[in-house]
Order: C-alpha cells, then sequence, then structure tokens
C-alpha cells in the first residue's frame, strides 16, 4: 500500500494485488479519524458486467473496543450524477479481534 499526502485532511491509498490496484481518497475529521473513504471506480454488478462506478464510504461514531478505536457506524453509497445512492448502513454491537 502507498499513502499520498493531498492535503490537511486527505490522503490517496493505492493499493495492488497482481494485476489489480485501486485507489482510494480518505478524508480525516478534526480528531485525525477516517471519516470517509471513496474510490472513483469501485466496481458494481449492472445485470452481467462489472461497471465501475463512484461510490463512497462513511464512518462515525468511533469507540475504543480492545486495544483499538473503531468506528461503530457506517455507511456506503454509489455516487450517481443524480446524487448519491446509498446500499447499506451497519451499526457495529458487538465485535472480537484476534491478535497475532
Amino acid at each position: 500500500m502507498i499513502w499520498e499526502a493531498i492535503d490537511d485532511a486527505q490522503a490517496g491509498a493505492t493499493l495492488s494485488d497482481g494485476a489489480t490496484t485501486i485507489e482510494l481518497v480518505f478524508q480525516f475529521d478534526a480528531r485525525g479519524l477516517i471519516a470517509s473513504a471513496r474510490s472513483d471506480e469501485r466496481y458494481r454488478q449492472v445485470g452481467e458486467k462489472q461497471v465501475a462506478t463512484p461510490w463512497r464510504g462513511r464512518f462515525w461514531n468511533y469507540a475504543p473496543r480492545g486495544r483499538m478505536r473503531i468506528p461503530l457506524d457506517g455507511g456506503v453509497a454509489w455516487l450517481f450524477p443524480a446524487g448519491p445512492r446509498p446500499y447499506w448502513r451497519g451499526h457495529i454491537q458487538r465485535i472480537e479481534y484476534e491478535y497475532k
């Protein structure tokens, strides 16, 4: 993974696995926690095809769990020209980690 600062509140991340590379832009809140992640080309199924579509995930309600601070709430949406179309929202009620 390669990180690159964009400005004081955003950073780009490039992840590669074999021939597949994705780029995400992370936005951080005033406390330095991830507020959102965005990709201009996240693939979604449209009929029989995979179509690259802008996508954003938002995260909030951070709380300590174990040795980490995690967002307990989040949601993701496809970003269409007519506006965002949310397709998942979640709330973590319980989480367990196995540290290695």
